[in-house]
């Protein structure tokens, strides 16, 4: 059976990242229509209005049309006046959040699960993941059903935008240097996955000069490949970048928030550089106009320490660290006024343009980076003058969401200043699972925010020794 169509028995998950679940099982219209209708009553509160302004967009999986509907129905049902952008990328809908001065957005996808998932996002006013608190809220409201409906003769009708991806691009445009990608005509393979990025991420390069061979670029939902953007499901990009002579190839995941490369060699570069590589063209961008005062960039605990080697670069650029999940990076991004934040899954923050990920800004910050470069070397040689960690990342199956918090509680003590062996002296962050960190690397055991799954993530300058921190932190966690 193809693993997009096996069906892990699974809860409901509600987080940080929005509720996900199975379709038909964990994730139906009524549950969809009552989470839409608990986010509406928030919004509702908080805006202290009753007629609310919401976006709403889906990706293109082929139960979306389905949750949409649910959504729809759910936040009109407390008054809501909803505008209807129908199939689009997270942050394109986040852009028209701002567009349109909405109170709030929601999003039916689930990400880069495989298609038996299906789920919703919730966004801000100003197009960001909302604060913990927030969703803490939103999802008490919905597991007690607390719902202000509106009365009926206040019920409006939706209405429809068709605009979102010019809109998208146009906003990309306005904050990039576009000039230099123009005069280098750079020839670029996308691999759309079937999503909802396709039409945007395409309108994108094409008005960049880019000559685009595009892969997967129909958004069926019926996805090409397993949609996540990791280096087994994008041989097909990675051979036909090599072979067509293409400067890189760019993959999205199914709702285009993440973004992941290939270099021009056909060496897939992976997710944990693209917010690297975009983060040194804007500060190198700031370095050129000689701006002065702190910088700040934000990025979560699992993200590589190549953002923390990038800073130390440039004069007066700090790196802040959050949990795991979008919504904390915003919130710490709103909180420090952030440059830029994001992700080692391949997410990239780009004010300017939106308060979510969103794999346009990272295309062209890129593409500006390689137009720009002064010896006008490949993206290989770019990559490669950078410093190199071998990162491993595994992950094993929850029997239940509370299995985590007892797998978590049995490794901070082992490796405290005085626990035993070569592997104590760690300094601990227990503000999302567990993470350690050494003077030669660090390791992470966290509970996903967006599957039924526990993830260990190290890092370090070799093989080795990742491969010693994973080993030891499963022993001490009982994993292994």
């Amino acid at each position: 059976m193809n693993e997009q169509h096996q069906a892990p028995e699974a809860p409901l998950i509600l987080s940080v990242s929005g509720a996900r679940g199975i379709v038909g099982e964990s994730m139906t219209p009524a549950v969809a229509a009552e989470f839409a209708a608990g986010f509406g009553s928030f919004v509702k509160a908080a805006a202290g209005r009753s007629d609310p302004v919401f976006c709403l967009g889906r990706d293109s999986r082929p139960s979306g049309e389905m949750f949409a509907a649910a959504a729809l129905a759910g936040l009109t049902a407390v008054g809501g006046r909803v505008i209807d952008l129908g199939v689009v990328a997270t942050p394109t809908a986040a852009v028209m959040i701002r567009h349109h001065r909405a109170d709030g957005g929601m999003v039916v996808t689930a990400s880069h699960n495989p298609i038996i998932w299906n789920g919703l996002k919730c966004l801000g006013a100003d197009g960001g993941a909302p604060p913990k608190a927030d969703v803490d809220e939103i999802i008490r409201r919905f597991r007690q059903r607390e719902f202000d409906y509106a009365a009926v003769e206040d019920l409006q009708p939706a209405k429809r935008d068709k605009s979102s991806h010019e809109t998208h691009v146009a906003k990309v445009l306005a904050h990039i240097d576009s000039a230099p990608i123009r005069a280098g005509q750079f020839k670029v393979v996308l691999d759309s996955v079937n999503g909802a990025g396709c039409a945007a991420g395409r309108m994108l390069l094409d008005e960049l000069g880019c000559e685009v061979i595009h892969l997967n670029g129909e958004p069926t939902g019926l996805f090409a490949h397993t949609p996540e953007p990791v280096e087994e499901n994008l041989t097909e990009l990675a051979k036909l970048t090599k072979s067509a002579g293409a400067v890189c190839g760019f993959a999205q995941d199914p709702d285009a928030d993440r973004l992941a490369i290939v270099d021009e060699k056909g060496r897939y570069i992976g997710e944990e550089y693209t917010l690297v590589l975009a983060a040194r063209r804007l500060l190198d961008l700031r370095a050129a106009a000689e701006e002065k005062g702190d910088v700040v960039l934000a990025a979560n605990l699992s993200t590589s320490r190549m953002i923390d080697d990038l800073a130390g670069r440039y004069e007066n650029v700090k790196v802040l660290r959050t949990p795991v999940g979008e919504a904390n990076v915003a919130e710490a991004m709103r909180s420090r006024d952030a440059v830029m934040g994001g992700e080692g899954n391949g997410g990239v923050i780009f004010p300017p343009v939106c308060r979510v990920r969103d794999s346009l800004s990272g295309m062209a910050l890129i593409l500006g980076l390689l137009a720009d470069d002064p010896r006008k070397r490949p993206l290989s040689a770019i990559v490669d003058e950078m410093p190199r960690y071998c990162m491993i990342k595994r992950k094993q199956p929850l029997a239940s969401p509370e299995a985590a918090a007892n797998i978590l509680k049995k490794v901070p003590s082992t490796f405290s200043e005085n626990g035993p062996g070569s592997f104590s002296g760690a300094r601990v962050d227990t503000s999302d699972g567990v993470r350690l960190d050494f003077d030669d690397g660090w390791v992470h055991l966290r509970p996903s925010n967006t599957e039924p799954i526990i993830r260990l993530i190290a890092e370090a300058e070799t093989t080795e020794r990742a491969e010693a921190l994973i080993a030891q932190v499963s022993s001490a966690a009982g994993l292994s």
